[in-house]
This record gives structure tokens, sequence and C-alpha cells, in this order.
């Protein structure tokens, strides 16, 4: 490891404990993964690709010491949330559509069924003829 992320690894683990005492001199002291690597004076993704083990042992203080669930946690689980009730809306309605689809199912059924008993248009009343669908309508 060269200095330099020594010197960082250094510099992060102080401002952890400053964030964690609530004495941020850098940052909104905000227990998050950007007033962090503020609070340390390293770059953001520095912290996160570089330092991801200082990063998580960030987030277990966060747990231990303040009894607090981290803010990207807490968005993740929102998020999680939202997601499971979007996908239960969407099995409801496809449980629907099913439904629908049998029923329009059936009804073209016995409108097929119907139409292939259907009077002929000769015998019916002088100035009705019955309604035809044209046989390419799919086509169209």
């Amino acid at each position: 490891m060269t200095q330099q992320s020594l010197d960082e690894r250094t510099r992060i683990r102080e401002a952890m404990d400053r964030l964690l005492n609530g004495q941020a001199t850098a940052s909104n002291g905000s227990l998050t993964v950007v007033a962090l690597a503020a609070e340390a004076g390293v770059h953001r993704m520095a912290l996160i690709k570089r330092h991801a083990d200082l990063k998580n042992e960030f987030y277990e203080r966060v747990r231990k010491e303040t009894q607090q669930v981290p803010e990207a946690e807490k968005r993740l689980r929102e998020t999680v949330a939202k997601l499971k009730k979007t996908i239960t809306n969407q099995h409801e309605e496809i449980e629907e559509l099913r439904q629908l689809v049998t029923r329009l199912t059936l009804a073209s059924a016995v409108l097929a069924q119907e139409q292939g008993s259907a009077p002929d248009p000769v015998l019916a009343h002088n100035n009705v003829i019955p309604f035809r669908p044209p046989t390419n309508w799919a086509h169209r």
C-alpha cells in the first residue's frame, strides 16, 4: 500500500470518529458516505472503490454506535418496499387480464356459435339484413 493510500485511510478513520461523535468539521455531519468523504478530504469514488472496506466499516459503526440505519440502507429499503408493491399490483392486474381473456374467449365462442345458427338473410324481415363482419378483418 502506498503512503498516499495509508494517509487517506488514516484521514477516513479520523473522519469516521468525528462524524460518529457529532463533531464534523468539513461536512454537514450526516452519516453518509458523501459526508464521510467530504470530512476526510477524499473523493467520494476513492472511498467507494479504493477503500470499500472502510465504507462498510463506517456503516457498521453507524449501526452499532448510533443504533441508526444508514441513509443509503433506508433508501434501499423504501425502494424495495415500493417495488414489492408494484409487483403485487402487477400480479393482480395480470390475473384480472387472464380472467378477462377467458371471458372474452367464451363470449367470442358464443357469438361464433350464434352466427353459425343465424337465420338466412333471405328469410329475415324484408328490409333487415344481418350484419356480418368481414372475413379478413384481421388483415385490414
